[in-house]
């Protein structure tokens, strides 16, 4: 599960430097395979978010991300009672800086 969430981050990461216009180590498989990663969690985010207003409550995390639901308490450092999806992903990234 560690190594799915660390592929998952390092996916998310390379999105990201690749959508800014650095190159990327490995060429073009990989930022395919990023943006896949990407569009599966934007989907996971959207199917959760069954109140369609881009917040993702506890309740909604533990139903549809249960990944998310387990850290939900440190991806939501404004304590607002939810996440939003670019949240996830500074958290992700965070913990992939950590390893």
């Amino acid at each position: 599960m560690k190594k799915m969430i660390a592929v998952l981050i390092l996916c998310i990461v390379s999105a990201g430097a690749s959508a800014q216009g650095m190159p990327m180590a490995g060429g073009g498989d990989r930022t395919a395979r990023a943006e896949q990663v990407l569009t599966q969690l934007e989907t996971r985010f959207a199917a959760a978010n069954t109140t369609r207003d881009g917040k993702l409550t506890r309740e909604q995390a533990q139903a549809g991300m249960p990944m998310v639901a387990r850290h939900f308490d440190e991806i939501d450092t404004q304590r607002h009672g939810y996440i939003t999806l670019p949240q996830i992903e500074v958290f992700m990234a965070q913990r992939m800086k950590q390893r």
